[in-house]
């Protein structure tokens, strides 16, 4: 009589399993103890340690406009994104415009990966927010500072240069604190 693999595997597995379930079914004596972790005289004897107190965090306006503006600038290049992306995708163009729909994607990709790091290196200056812009040759970038002076500008405008390129032209906005 030949027997498959598969079967002597069921058969394996399934006493494994009624092995081990007849075990913790009747081998461990620890049971008793259960019934009586809910007494009232339990109950009784608790203590409460802490309460759960909520904390209120305030922020402040200018952190609410930085995110109205990437809401915003989130939202425009998200409909460009598609925009692109049915041109790629229909076959009313050519090819031709269908790659410069492509080219156009990838620059957006480019730049938004651009602005992510550039706002991670000047937020590394000690900054609490900011918000990077990338359009063409001009980058507008917008930090939030108890201070403004020009020493701060040109430090943001120097790393922005050398990350970019010399020929860009930047443009600083120091938001103050409320």
């Amino acid at each position: 009589m030949k027997v498959k693999k598969r079967t002597v595997w069921f058969l394996t597995l399934f006493s494994l399993v009624a092995v081990i379930g007849v075990y913790y079914a009747f081998g461990s004596n620890n049971t008793g103890n259960l019934l009586t972790i809910f007494t009232d005289d339990t109950l009784n004897e608790t203590d409460i340690l802490g309460v759960n107190q909520e904390i209120t965090k305030t922020v402040s306006s200018e952190s609410d406009l930085f995110q109205e503006m990437r809401l915003e600038l989130s939202n425009k290049r998200s409909q460009l994104r598609e925009q692109l992306e049915q041109k790629m995708a229909s076959a009313e163009y050519t090819p031709e415009e269908k790659n410069a729909a492509f080219n156009e994607m990838e620059q957006l990709i480019n730049r938004e990966s651009s602005e992510a790091m550039l706002e991670m290196l000047v937020k590394s200056f000690g900054y609490d927010d900011a918000l990077v812009r990338i359009d063409e040759q001009k980058v507008a970038v917008t930090v939030m500072s108890d201070e403004t002076s020009t020493k701060q500008a040109n430090e943001i405008v120097h790393l922005i240069k050398t990350e970019l390129d010399n020929n860009v032209v930047v443009t600083v906005d120091i938001k103050p604190f409320y």
